[in-house]
């Protein structure tokens, strides 16, 4: 019989109920008890399914991957503590010293960090190409050359890959593609229908979309590739909270509702930025002033994401005198929120490049990136009209 008398006794008193729980419960626990030495060793070997440690693997982070897999059309994708977390078990997990991987050289700053800094140390070649220019791109390729990372649609820039031919040249190649997924996400265009045979993404953006948790997400084709950087994220401690991943799939909930509504408002405030004075340029995928809006046609369809970019006249006073500006606009660097966003990533995501390598990119001190929310669009062009007119008169 058991002595529930003990308080410092650890047991399973969790009603029975002849119902179920509509919510998914938070499964916290690090630790998780076999009956057996013979059970263990058939969750280990596959033979049984079941949690051991937490650093494996956990209820939480399996229910909100089989729920990623699904918008994504994929398999056994695993969590992360964050999207670099991804991006990094992606690499490291399949590269090996004396491989190359190609990057676009629009990618994330950290990515491209990563790429510049961390890899080379290693011993794993790394080079940077135009993803828009497929010629370029596919010439940079070389005999030892084993995956190419590309986002669709670039980050801050909004460039759009030439993805079918990359994707063609990668698979004759025998190369592996990775496509970080996080700017389009699966709504915008699905990563594996393009070719891709590793799917990343920040779930901390728009997927879990309320800024309270920071995950990443994983999943390959191949299962002896999936299996390499499972392996590489469990060994290296790459864990997603649980409460996190409970967070991001209540968020999930509502994803293709708060996507819809901010892709349109999206679209309505760079047109509306494009007609007021003090902008140089604004760039979103489906304008027709966009430098690959035939292909972001082929690509995206009429899904032109939640993205804005624009560029001010002048420079980082005009910068600062536009985010003081807006106090109802959070300046932060971030993206995917239920509230509009508004990133510098002069300042922010690209503050470790160069002045030269920035502005190769296109990224100048007047350069914002906006992360365009479901508020009432007419409410965020009042706002956004009245900043540019402050930051003009600087």
């Amino acid at each position: 019989m058991t002595d529930l008398t003990d308080p410092t006794r650890r047991l399973n008193l969790w009603p029975e109920s002849a119902s179920r729980p509509v919510g998914t419960a938070i499964q916290p626990s690090v630790v998780y008890a076999s009956p057996d030495p013979d059970t263990l060793d058939a969750q280990y070997e596959g033979r049984l399914h079941g949690y051991t440690y937490a650093r494996e693997g956990h209820p939480n982070a399996t229910v909100l991957a089989r729920r990623i897999d699904a918008l994504e059309g994929v398999s056994d994708g695993i969590m992360t503590g964050s999207g670099m977390a991804a991006v990094t078990a992606a690499l490291m997990g399949v590269l090996r010293t004396g491989d190359h991987v190609i990057g676009g050289d629009q990618l994330y700053g950290r990515s491209l960090r990563l790429m510049g800094q961390d890899l080379p140390r290693l011993g794993i070649a790394t080079s940077l190409s135009d993803p828009t220019d497929a010629e370029r791109f596919i010439a940079a390729i070389r005999p030892e050359t084993r995956m190419i990372l590309l986002e669709v649609v670039s980050n801050p820039t909004l460039r759009v890959a030439d993805m079918q031919a990359i994707a063609a040249a990668a698979r004759e190649r025998g190369i592996l593609l990775a496509v970080d997924n996080t700017f389009t996400t699966p709504r915008g265009c699905r990563a594996i229908d393009l070719g891709a045979d590793i799917v990343i993404h920040s779930v901390t953006k728009i997927l879990a979309g309320h800024s309270d948790a920071t995950l990443g997400y994983i999943a390959a084709t191949d299962p002896d590739v999936q299996r390499a950087i499972t392996d590489f994220a469990v060994t290296t401690g790459m864990t997603a909270s649980p409460f996190d991943c409970w967070l991001a799939e209540r968020g999930l909930l509502t994803f293709p509702l708060r996507y819809d509504r901010a892709e349109a408002n999206a679209r309505a405030l760079a047109d509306h930025l494009a007609g007021l004075p003090g902008i140089r340029r604004v760039l979103y995928p489906l304008r027709p002033d966009h430098p690959d809006h035939n292909r972001a046609r082929c690509i995206l369809g009429d899904r032109g994401g939640h993205m804005v970019s624009f560029e001010l006249d002048g420079g980082r006073a005009q910068a600062n005198a536009l985010t003081r500006a807006a106090p109802d606009i959070a300046f932060a660097p971030t993206l995917g929120d239920v509230n509009t966003t508004l990133s510098h990533p002069a300042s922010s995501s690209h503050r470790g490049l160069t002045p030269e390598a920035r502005a190769a990119l296109g990224i100048t001190e007047g350069f914002f990136r906006v992360s365009v929310g479901i508020e009432d669009i007419e409410t965020l062009k009042a706002e956004f009209e009245a900043a540019i007119s402050n930051a003009g008169r600087a």
